[in-house]
């Protein structure tokens, strides 16, 4: 997967914005696409201080196969700041050579105390065909099971596949702190979510202006229920969409939903701040 992403290096990063006045932080993140390097490397550092610089000290490493989990573990270990999740992402699932193998591999990746959630797992019917599908779900209801045995939170990928997602989450049960990455839902789903006691990501698309939707679904999200991410490399926020992102975009991410909310933006961060601190535990430790 990395690799057919590889070429979204080829991007000019988006330009700083304007410092945040309080800290926040990224909740979701693939540096390892951003710098195609080690995750020793300087180039990782270089990244970090400039979301440092404009107020982003914080962010959660998300894995989507057994390699780059492990790859977003040593990460973690390496950079203060920084925390990882692990999974097997909904398009992987389906198609590596052994489920099973690769499953426990990741079971195994769980205990470790920098992983603080099980993601990014979920469903996608949007590039996953029909005959895949029972394998994406077994591969979830997985992934939901190691959450809950490992008292971990949970980060869900979903992509045209809303009602499914919810349905497997009320089939098994849905662990304690249930994070919706990149939430894509309408006004509709956000209040079933809501009321299920779930968390909603929102990223760089909130920003589009073709997506209305997010931003009535956005101001619907009780603020304890709210995170934000970039999805780095993907969904540079505007006023640069298509360049290359960062976490140090999270800022016009940010000052968005404060506007859209009628939400001071030194509040808003401070509140997501807590939550992302609720939702994975300690960045410190």
């Amino acid at each position: 997967m990395a690799d057919r992403h590889n070429r979204d290096l080829d991007r000019a990063p988006a330009p700083l914005p304007q410092p945040l006045p309080n800290k926040c932080v990224d909740t979701h993140v693939h540096l390892e696409i951003v710098t195609n390097t080690e995750p020793d490397h300087e180039d990782i550092g270089r990244v970090l201080k400039e979301a440092a610089s404009v107020g982003i000290d914080r962010i959660v490493q998300i894995g989507y196969s057994v390699e780059q989990s492990e790859w977003s573990v040593r990460l973690a270990e390496n950079w203060p700041g920084v925390l990882a999740a692990v999974a097997l992402h909904p398009n992987e699932a389906p198609v590596v050579a052994d489920l099973e193998g690769d499953l426990k591999r990741i079971e195994s990746l769980a205990s470790h105390k920098k992983v603080r959630a099980i993601g990014e797992t979920g469903l996608d019917f949007y590039r996953t065909e029909p005959e895949l599908r029972e394998r994406q779900k077994y591969s979830f209801v997985r992934h939901i099971e190691i959450a809950k045995n490992f008292n971990k939170a949970l980060v869900i990928h979903d992509r045209d596949a809303h009602r499914a997602v919810l349905d497997v989450l009320d089939e098994v049960g849905a662990p304690e702190k249930t994070v919706f990455h990149c939430f894509s839902g309408d006004a509709d789903m956000a209040r079933e979510c809501v009321a299920k006691g779930y968390y909603l990501s929102f990223a760089g698309t909130v920003t589009f202006k073709n997506a209305p939707h997010l931003r009535e679904a956005l101001k619907l999200v009780p603020a304890a229920q709210l995170l934000v991410e970039t999805d780095s490399p993907f969904l540079a926020p505007m006023p640069h969409r298509g360049a290359l992102n960062t976490p140090a975009q999270i800022p016009n991410i940010l000052r968005v939903m404060a506007s859209e909310r009628g939400e001071e933006l030194s509040t808003l961060a401070d509140v997501i701040s807590a939550n992302a601190e609720r939702v994975f535990g300690s960045f410190r430790e």
